[in-house]
């Protein structure tokens, strides 16, 4: 039993984005096939034929006069030549992504949006108005949110490696919200949403316990900032949910406060099951030794590059 479940552990069964050959019998295999592919060998199989075996050249091949059918091919799936090439998928950097890219976007559009507003109304003092009035808080949030995520993202950018990986700006599906920094490293997966407020302190305030039930709050600065806890969980229960094939792998939800009055001693705390801390804290976590090695970590960044890609720019 344990030779033959080990040899199938890591084969997952997918639709291939690329052509390719089945690693068992020859067969072809076009872009939109369902087949198996297998982590270890980074091969690709018929859904009819045994898993590939990794110690071995290609494994068992079934004998090709025995008529199993075609693989199954989606209608649209496009015609392609038989290729003697084996499947392989994009390989993405160590760094993916620009860090506040989308919010520096967002903070000009609205800026631009603003000045011409104000020049078509006021032909003759719009200049003058511009000058003597700054944008609103609501936009200026947008570029001092902007300016935390790059200041992030240099940092995780300086550790990114083999082991560590990092997945920048993250549109997250059907929203037009994102996900600061995803990173990948051997102790798990880290949901990074980066916070820029200067020379705050960042606090736990614990009420109830008692007679009333426990309640915990994020404050910064002496006001109530819980919102932004609940926004990270939502962040974490759709990571966890494009992991759900992976429950191995620990999910950790971080919100990293940048330039922040944190004080010498002690720092972090946890919010309602959200770790809160620094830069350099963040950074201690994420050099932790953990059950992840370098090939489980580049395939989990793909996994979450497919599920949360590239935020589009405008």
């Amino acid at each position: 039993m344990s030779e033959e479940s080990t040899s199938v552990v890591d084969v997952k069964r997918m639709r291939l984005r690329y052509a390719g050959t089945c690693a068992a019998c020859g067969v072809p295999l076009a872009a939109g096939t369902t087949a198996d592919y297998d982590r270890t060998s980074k091969t690709v199989a018929c859904i009819v034929c045994p898993p590939t075996d990794a110690n071995t050249d290609q494994g068992e091949r079934r004998d090709p006069s025995i008529d199993v059918g075609s693989p199954t091919v989606t209608e649209d799936a496009p015609a392609v030549e038989a290729s003697p090439e084996v499947w392989e998928r994009p390989t993405l950097e160590a760094v993916d992504g620009q860090g506040g890219a989308s919010a520096a976007a967002e903070f000009q559009r609205r800026h631009g949006a603003r000045r011409d507003r104000v020049l078509n109304s006021y032909p003759r003092m719009g200049k003058f108005l511009l000058a003597v009035f700054d944008d609103p808080q609501s936009t200026k949030a947008w570029s001092v949110g902007a300016e935390g995520e790059r200041l992030l993202s240099e940092m995780l950018a300086g550790m990114a490696g083999e082991s560590l990986r990092v997945l920048n700006d993250r549109r997250i599906p059907r929203t037009r919200a994102n996900i600061d920094h995803l990173v990948v490293c051997p102790s798990g997966v880290f949901v990074v949403d980066a916070k820029r407020y200067r020379n705050a302190r960042p606090a736990l305030k614990v009420e109830g316990g008692l007679i009333r039930p426990r309640t915990e709050l994020l404050t910064v600065a002496g006001r109530d900032r819980t919102t932004l806890v609940t926004g990270m969980q939502k962040q974490l229960d759709l990571v966890q949910t494009a992991l759900a094939d992976q429950p191995d792998i620990p999910v950790w939800g971080v919100l990293c406060f940048v330039e922040a009055d944190w004080p010498l001693l002690g720092g972090p705390f946890t919010v309602n099951g959200v770790h809160v801390m620094s830069p350099k804290k963040l950074r201690a976590q994420l050099t932790h030794p953990g059950p992840l090695d370098e090939a489980r970590i580049a395939d989990v960044q793909w996994h979450l590059h497919e599920a949360f890609p590239r935020q589009k720019q405008s």
